[in-house]
């Protein structure tokens, strides 16, 4: 339509034609209710508004699943992760043997010291006995003159006696006990049952048949003998 016409038209009394409305554009819009093409809407997941896509899956899986070896620690893993190779049949029957070796020591250990221990007590249970079998036996005489040497504990020592305690010595009639660092002459039935008591205290019984080579010193003239240990 020309303008003359158009003209014409208004001056007729019509009116032109309204112009359209433009619509607001949505992408620029901020306003609640107005939402971009392809947006999502609250509470669905952004994977629901376009198809999946391969390597989707990997991507949602949670840090350490979705792979061999993965998840917690001690999850999907061997029951002996961690520990070793396990111990074979000879290692754990070696291990037995040295347990029993050790027990067996120990065992031994404790055995020998409760012997020992019991050896002393008896030891000192005889020789409280000796004590009280020797009161009043000794024979020994302050006046003694002649020295009487013996072999005892591997070492030479002496007793002082007269010349018929010598003589009564040499044949076997008197003995010679140790009580206590002391040597003290007896007789022969004292020196049997002091040897029942306690047998390491018998330091001389003579034997009147043995040879001079047995007991050297049975002679007074051997009364200062050349290894003497004093």
């Amino acid at each position: 339509m020309s303008d003359t016409l158009r003209d014409q038209l208004l001056g007729l009394g019509f009116k032109s034609a309204p112009k359209p409305e433009r619509k607001p554009d949505a992408r620029r819009d901020g306003r609640p209710g107005n939402k971009p093409a392809g947006a999502r809407a609250p509470g669905k997941p952004a994977d629901a508004a376009r198809p999946p896509r391969e390597g989707d899956a990997a991507r949602r899986a949670p840090h350490g699943r979705g792979r061999p070896g993965g998840g917690r620690p001690g999850q999907g893993q061997s029951p002996n992760a961690g520990q070793g190779k396990p111990r074979s049949r000879e290692d754990i029957d070696l291990a037995k043997a040295y347990a029993i070796r050790a027990q067996k020591e120990k065992d031994d250990r404790i055995e020998a010291e409760r012997l020992k221990q019991e050896e002393a007590r008896l030891r000192r249970e005889a020789k409280a006995k000796l004590e009280v079998l020797l009161e009043g036996k000794s024979l020994n005489d302050a006046g003694a003159e002649i020295a009487r040497h013996f072999n005892y504990g591997g070492k030479i020592k002496r007793v002082y006696v007269t010349a018929e305690q010598l003589k009564a010595l040499n044949a076997g009639e008197l003995g010679v006990l140790q009580q206590n660092g002391r040597y003290m002459l007896v007789t022969a039935e004292v020196l049997d049952q002091a040897e029942a008591v306690f047998a390491p205290s018998v330091a001389l019984r003579v034997d009147p048949n043995a040879t001079a080579e047995a007991d050297p010193y049975a002679d007074p003239a051997y009364q200062v003998p050349d290894d003497l240990v004093w």
